[in-house]
């Protein structure tokens, strides 16, 4: 790991860092300060008196821990086998998987509904839940196949030697070995799926009309356009995360680096 040791050094990593900051940390100040404006605690009131608020965050906590569990399953699995098993054109099925990274979710909207509607899943969670594991999926098998790569195969043969099934060598060998990256996996899906719009604006009706990201459109209309309450409910929207990543922050940057250096 590089380390500044001078004072000049020092300085001017500071100053490289603070400049690299302003460009996120503006708009997040924005955002809460303008929450504030007109009459300050009442907009948050406002968000708290929306009907079926607790059903917005039940859904949204739903989807997360549904599609966290989903891709956490399918990209371990998918990572094993990309990068410890002898499988007959597996570099292929890799590749044809990372092509899946270049194709944008809005691009997707069509034949995710046609297949949603053929499978019976409209305007259910698992409308929303099975499209963004599958978004989410090529990305984390990328990281943690990386990562996997790291893993010396001596320890999988010494296991088989000692008579270990795949199964056993995936549980006992991979899983324990790979919780560095699986925590950036689960922290980088998490944020995702919950800061999802497009899709459950498409796909949930009925009772599960609502997550956490559509909030702001009850204060925006034809005739109406309340900024104030909706950056209200956009800092209500955004405080779980932000408390959930700074609570992972650590695991996250360590598996990340791991995964980005193995």
């Amino acid at each position: 790991m590089l380390e500044a040791r001078s004072v000049t050094s020092k300085v001017i990593l500071q100053l490289v860092t603070t400049i690299m900051i302003i460009p996120f940390a503006v708009p997040l100040y924005v955002m809460f300060s303008g929450s504030f404006a007109g009459q300050g605690w009442g907009n948050y009131r406002a968000v708290f008196r929306v009907p079926n608020l607790l059903g917005y965050f039940r859904n949204s906590i739903l989807i997360a821990a549904a599609t966290v569990a989903i891709v956490y399953v399918l990209t371990m699995m998918a990572a094993f086998g990309f990068s410890k098993l002898r499988i007959r054109s597996k570099e292929v099925f890799f590749w044809m998987m990372m092509a899946a990274l270049t194709l944008p979710e809005v691009v997707l909207l069509a034949p995710l509904f046609t297949t949603v509607a053929k499978l019976g899943i409209s305007g259910t969670l698992w409308s929303v839940i099975l499209p963004i594991s599958a978004l989410q999926v090529p990305f984390t098998v990328l990281l943690t196949r990386t990562y996997v790569n790291g893993i010396p195969d001596a320890l999988f043969e010494a296991a088989r030697i000692d008579g270990a099934s795949t199964w056993r060598c995936f549980i006992h060998i991979l899983v324990p070995l790979a919780k560095p990256i699986a925590v950036a996996v689960i922290v980088f899906v998490m944020i995702n799926a919950w800061n999802s719009y497009l899709l459950p604006l498409v796909f949930l009706t009925g009772d599960h009309a609502g997550v956490v990201t559509l909030l702001p459109q009850h204060f925006q209309g034809q005739y109406n356009d309340d900024q104030t309450k909706v950056l209200a409910g956009a800092v209500i929207t955004a405080l779980p995360e932000v408390v959930a990543y700074i609570s992972l922050q650590k695991y996250f940057e360590r598996g990340m680096a791991a995964g980005a250096l193995k």
